[in-house]
């Protein structure tokens, strides 16, 4: 399983109890450290042989009505912070108000028993009582892509959440909250020339199509993909579609270039649907004069 880089140092040397750090210490800048090396205890070796409970763990807790954006569009270097909010139900002897007590919410990549990757937050998650044992929680996962995806990490992750012991290291675990997709960010240019044309020669329409490489920290061509050749004609708000054009291969790794034929004046865009990976995008427009 693979978490943030930045807990390597620690990775295998604390138990469970070392994701929760008490309220006065919730500044302290190894948090989200000592929070990943518990999860990663949480799902290898011993505790990955006990798995299969909706609920993990032997704290009175559950979890439920787990909201979190449906797409994260993530690039090259910036974080992605994501608002979670859930639902957590506790039994009596759960005291919420405790700083021994912390909560939090992840997403995961794979299966809950054996994920591949785990993202959490830097922060405990905030609650609020609405009840003696029920209590709505708000927190927040942090994406770094450059600590912490691979490319082979886009796509579909599921949501999970966590409360812990900081004294005694009990848990309540449960993943399988709601899927979310974290897709590798994707770019569309396009530009129409000669312009100003006269009616009946050819225009030139060029493009790229890249998309976030999180192994390079870089945008590279996006090869082989269908991309649409849209116009609109000026003084109307509507494009539509003109061609499909593929982009590039190899050298030309993303490159898009078609033809046509100049009839009115108007605005040409590429248009990219997405794919499993990768999110869908528009270029911006670019107007053409024809005389």
């Amino acid at each position: 399983m693979r978490i943030r880089a930045t807990v390597a140092a620690v990775t295998g040397a604390l138990a469970l109890s070392a994701f929760v750090v008490p309220a006065a210490q919730a500044d302290d800048p190894s948090y989200r450290e000592t929070a990943a090396a518990a999860f990663e205890a949480a799902h290898s070796g011993a505790a990955k042989a006990q798995r299969g409970a909706a609920v993990e763990g032997d704290l009175d807790a559950s979890f439920s009505n787990f909201k979190i954006a449906s797409v994260h569009k993530v690039g090259t270097t910036n974080q992605v912070s994501t608002k979670v909010t859930y639902k957590m139900t506790h039994g009596a002897d759960v005291d919420l108000s405790s700083p021994d007590l912390a909560t939090g919410p992840y997403i995961y990549k794979g299966s809950f028993a054996t994920p591949d990757n785990l993202i959490l937050g830097f922060e405990a998650a905030t609650c609020t009582e609405a009840s003696a044992t029920v209590a709505n929680c708000t927190g927040y996962v942090d994406i770094l892509p450059t600590e912490e995806l691979s490319n082979s990490d886009a796509g579909t992750w599921k949501g999970g959440a966590l409360l812990l012991d900081y004294v005694t290291g009990s848990y309540a675990d449960q993943g399988d909250l709601a899927t979310t997709k974290v897709l590798r960010n994707s770019r569309l240019t396009v530009n129409a020339s000669p312009e100003p044309v006269k009616k009946g020669k050819t225009i030139t329409v060029t493009g790229a199509l890249t998309r976030a490489n999180w192994e390079s920290h870089k945008y590279a061509g996006y090869t082989a993909q269908s991309v649409k050749l849209q116009f609109k004609k000026k003084g109307t708000s509507t494009y539509t579609d003109v061609k499909t054009v593929k982009s590039g291969t190899g050298s030309s790794a993303g490159k898009l270039k078609t033809t046509v034929t100049a009839s009115v004046d108007g605005t040409f865009r590429y248009a990219f649907a997405g794919t499993s990976t990768t999110p869908a995008v528009n270029s911006a427009g670019d107007a053409i004069d024809v005389q």
